[in-house]
């Protein structure tokens, strides 16, 4: 129970990493809210961990919504003491054959969705006792590049950098913030297109050292890690979680 009594806001809390954590969180005592913008997936996952968790529906690319996802959890719930910002999306393409509306989503998602969410809790921590926040980065970026992915190597290897600048900017206002960068999960984020399950998990026997896809589990135990007191000298700290794939 290394969350009891802590309220824990989950983004991208809809599906895949972001649903496993908030239950595992949930498990471990917390009070779970997940945001995300599709509102019978958050209510879903909900459903999965029941008691007193709730979901918002929140653009995390919106100054404006963030700004009203922290203010609602910290109303219902009277504060907020962690944060996973999780929200993400992936696109690929070349450099020069990649769209630019594509490039634009992308970066207002996965950069400005992570900046806009740790500016908003910061906000809130720095004045109530602290908090600790993980952002999901990736494997492919600061870590690994791979052909066709530049644009969302740019944009995780962006949460990366932010994920450590902000960790020296906060530490002194009793905040921790480190990030998780996952390699191929059990998502569909981890199949080509045309590809089952099945045709993944052979091809990953020689496409990754450790021969397979992490478990969601295995992606929340790592975030669990982070954000509970057992990580507490972790700070601007980003955790490859890949099965070797970038060692």
């Amino acid at each position: 129970m290394r969350f009891e009594n802590k309220v824990v806001l989950v983004t991208g809390g809809s599906s895949g990493i972001g649903r496993a954590a908030a239950q595992a969180f949930a498990k471990e005592g917390a009070t779970v809210v997940v945001a995300g913008r599709g509102e019978e997936q958050l209510a879903e996952t909900v459903a999965l961990i029941g008691g007193g968790a709730s979901w918002v529906r929140a653009d995390v690319s919106s100054d404006q919504d963030v700004a009203r996802l922290v203010g609602t959890v910290v109303d219902r719930h009277g504060g907020l003491d962690v944060a996973f910002n999780n929200a993400g999306i992936f696109a690929g393409g070349t450099v020069d054959g990649l769209d630019p509306a594509d490039w634009e989503r992308l970066m207002a998602v996965n950069v400005t969705g992570v900046w806009l969410s740790m500016k908003h809790e910061i906000a809130h921590m720095r004045g109530h006792g602290g908090g600790v926040i993980v952002n999901t980065a990736s494997n492919i970026g600061a870590h690994r590049r791979l052909p066709g992915l530049g644009a969302y190597a740019a944009s995780k290897a962006a949460v990366s950098a932010l994920t450590r600048a902000a960790a020296l900017d906060h530490i002194g206002d009793g905040i921790r913030i480190n990030a998780v960068s996952p390699g191929p999960a059990d998502t569909p984020m981890s199949m080509r297109p045309g590809e089952t399950v099945g045709e993944r998990d052979e091809r990953m026997k020689s496409a990754s050292p450790i021969g397979r896809v992490a478990s969601l589990e295995e992606v929340a135990a790592a975030v669990l890690y982070l954000a509970s007191e057992e990580s507490g000298y972790a700070v601007g700290m980003d955790m490859v979680l890949d099965g070797g794939a970038s060692a």
